[in-house]
């Protein structure tokens, strides 16, 4: 790297800052989208064979190490040791992103599949690079569309095995999980208002429109439409918030 100039150095280190990826990785997306960062940030993530290649040897011994004694899958014991490898609270956002990258169908395990398909799409294979990529992994945090992306997929991995709805305490959970990261002001009231009036489990359309709530409608209720097609539920937390005086009707 000493023969390029201060600019493209500069790029390389910042590369491989936010994509924790080795230097001769940034160097091949970088030099590919003519070093504009934007581009090789687009050329690194969609196209995985630009990724630091993975030792499939190394990736079959840590999933050995976490898979359960009885069953072929990682589950709870495992998750709980392979967080304490990687120095995080299962309670994390994190392990949210982990599992939305593994594309895991359920919470608390991992097929083989999942989990050995995860980690070479994520260019790992040692528990040192893995946790060197935690910081990255929790920058997705940050991209609109990645949170759409994870938020969505929270509703199907957090879910109960045949069920089509979230249970209310996991949607409840969930939901002060996801929105700590947005800082949606309205959280705890859209919360306590479903304790109060709904106690029942949350469809999948419920979820998907509360996010699009909490981006558009801003937390006075100003710009929001009682014409506007959202979820009765949604339409009768905006009642709730107007009759508990936790926002002022706007003359």
């Amino acid at each position: 790297m000493n023969k390029l100039g201060r600019g493209h150095r500069d790029k390389v280190q910042q590369f491989m800052a936010i994509t924790g990826t080795s230097e001769k990785v940034a160097l091949q997306a970088l030099k590919s989208s003519d070093w504009h960062l934007e581009g090789a940030f687009d050329i690194f993530y969609s196209q995985p064979h630009i990724r630091a290649t993975t030792d499939s040897r190394h990736v079959e011994e840590l999933y050995n190490r976490y898979k359960d004694t009885y069953a072929d899958m990682i589950l709870v014991d495992g998750i709980s040791l392979l967080c304490n490898d990687l120095q995080v609270d299962p309670q994390d956002i994190v392990t949210l992103v982990i599992s939305w990258h593994m594309k895991a169908a359920t919470m608390c395990e991992f097929s083989r599949q999942e989990f050995i398909g995860g980690l070479q799409s994520l260019g790992v294979d040692t528990i040192q690079k893995f946790r060197e990529k935690i910081p990255s992994l929790r920058a997705e945090l940050k991209d609109e569309q990645k949170f759409r992306e994870i938020y969505n997929f929270a509703f199907g991995w957090a879910k109960e095995k045949g069920q089509k709805s979230l249970s209310l305490e996991t949607a409840i959970g969930m939901w002060q999980l996801l929105f700590a990261e947005k800082h949606w002001p309205l959280v705890d009231h859209w919360c306590d208002f479903l304790q109060a009036r709904h106690n029942k489990s949350i469809t999948r359309d419920t979820w998907s429109q509360l996010l699009e709530f909490a981006k558009t409608i801003d937390p006075e209720l100003s710009n929001y439409d009682a014409e506007g097609a959202w979820p009765y539920l949604i339409d009768e937390f905006v009642e709730y918030l107007y009759e508990n005086g936790i926002v002022g009707r706007s003359i």
